[in-house]
């Protein structure tokens, strides 16, 4: 039995495309005692992926050449030699672009008992970006019903949770997206009050209509010029969480943009970085959250499907030109 692998062969300077990339078959091999072989179905394509790949300062070291791609996926122990895992769990975690794993169960983050729910979810609204988007919301951003909650990608993968969660919570919420479609799916499919397509529309004049009290909570999956706008019209208090920095495609030399801006002193309000890592003893409470609101059909998700490993290989680049349509996932 082999394993296939898509591995990092060359260093990228930005967005890692399918020069960086190559596919590597690798003998599977025995568990040893206390490992488990993990089959793996589904891998996840996020954003944080540039920065793995890049040889950068980030909050998790670069990955190393010659070595499969840093992804979280989902998949079933084939084979177990652990005692907390047991032939036919479906477990999530930290596994690679490689269709085979053997783990000590270090890379396990947990099992995947919703199995009334699309395995795939796991990697998108039941993983990392609706536990992101739960806690950056609720904690980061502190936001509470009446409050004006402005997400950039509105329709991402995280956006689009970050928005409905807020209309949950009672809040009026204002997507901004790029392209028509994705406006469109801002309203339509997820429920925002207003929505900005930045391609189209002047952003600044755009939220001084969408927001005339003004944003109390703006949750950044971008920076750049579409930040640049929001800090114009923030309201006394707000709270501004930092997801995501998409619209920076280099990091080196590092971009001089707006020194810290005078709206935040005016303000009063509050910028914090943010990451679901920070929240990792609470991970159980935003998925007990998220799968009743799902059975309960409050949430709408969208998953944008590639089919086997070449595929990968492009698919970072996908998310930094915005070609998906929703949770992008390699089905291996």
């Amino acid at each position: 039995m082999m394993n296939t692998q898509i591995i990092l062969a060359n260093r990228p300077v930005g967005v890692p495309g399918p020069e960086h990339f190559e596919r590597r078959e690798v003998p599977v091999g025995k568990p040893g005692e206390g490992d488990v072989l993990i089959r793996v179905t589904h891998w996840s394509v996020d954003p944080a992926m540039r920065g793995w790949a890049n040889d950068v300062p980030n909050y998790s070291p670069p990955v190393a050449l010659g070595d499969p791609m840093r992804s979280f996926g989902v998949g079933e122990v084939l084979e177990s030699r652990h005692p907390d895992y047991t032939e036919g769990d479906v477990v999530h975690g930290l596994f690679g672009w490689q269709t085979h794993k053997i783990s000590d169960g270090s890379e396990i983050s947990r099992k995947v008992t919703e199995t009334d729910l699309p395995r795939s979810y796991a990697l998108g609204i039941m993983g990392l970006n609706g536990v992101t988007a739960y806690f950056g919301l609720r904690e980061s951003c502190a936001a509470k019903a009446g409050d004006t909650v402005v997400v950039s990608t509105g329709a991402g993968a995280v956006g689009s949770a970050v928005g409905q969660i807020a209309k949950i919570m009672g809040c009026r919420t204002v997507g901004i997206a790029g392209g028509a479609e994705k406006r469109r799916a801002c309203i339509e499919d997820f429920g925002y009050g207003a929505a900005i397509d930045y391609k189209s529309q002047d952003v600044g004049g755009a939220l001084a209509e969408a927001c005339p009290d003004g944003v109390d909570c703006y949750f950044d999956n971008t920076c750049g010029p579409i930040s640049d706008a929001v800090m114009e019209h923030l309201a006394l208090g707000a709270r501004i969480t930092i997801c995501g920095t998409a619209a920076v495609t280099d990091w080196n030399p590092t971009p001089m943009g707006p020194r810290v801006h005078r709206q935040l002193l005016v303000a009063r309000a509050r910028m914090q970085g943010f990451l679901a890592f920070d929240y990792a003893d609470r991970t159980e409470e935003a998925l007990a959250a998220l799968a009743g609101w799902l059975r309960e059909g409050e949430l709408t998700v969208r998953e944008h499907f590639l089919d086997g490993p070449e595929a990968a290989m492009d698919a970072i680049g996908m998310l930094y030109r915005g070609e998906n349509t929703g949770k992008l996932i390699v089905r291996v």
